[in-house]
């Protein structure tokens, strides 16, 4: 049997899936639900909040955009600050792969919090052997 997580972070791409229904948006759903259930935390890096911020401002509106980031802490995920340390480790992951540098917050977010990921996107294949990885 899997182990299970003892925190997960989201990724914008995860965020992005759920708030605009996709098909990928119903497993991350299932997945805020279970987490609820369990007690388990789930974060995100305030640079991924800013990039689901901008996607949706700049898709549809920023009176959408302000209403995503009621939707999230409405979930209750918990919006983390890039101190020094999480931006050390996500300039260690930027400086090591292909991969852009608000991606490599929610990898080293998820380094920090000793947390699963959750994301689709496939830039973070690489990291698979450094950090969990919840595929949606």
């Amino acid at each position: 049997m899997a182990k299970k997580a003892k925190a997960y972070v989201l990724d914008a791409w995860s965020v992005v899936a759920y708030l605009e229904d996709e098909p990928s948006g119903e497993q991350v759903e299932e997945l805020i639900a279970a987490a609820h259930e369990e007690q388990i935390p789930i974060y995100m890096s305030v640079v991924n909040v800013g990039e689901v911020w901008y996607t949706m401002a700049r898709k549809i509106s920023e009176e959408e955009a302000d209403a995503g980031m009621k939707i999230l802490r409405d979930l209750r995920i918990q919006f983390e600050n890039a101190d020094w340390t999480l931006a050390q480790e996500a300039a260690r992951f930027k400086s090591k792969n292909k991969m852009s540098y608000a991606d490599a917050f929610a990898a080293a977010l998820a380094k920090v919090k000793k947390a699963e990921l959750v994301t689709g996107d496939k830039e973070f294949k690489p990291l698979e052997g450094e950090i969990k990885i919840a595929w949606v």
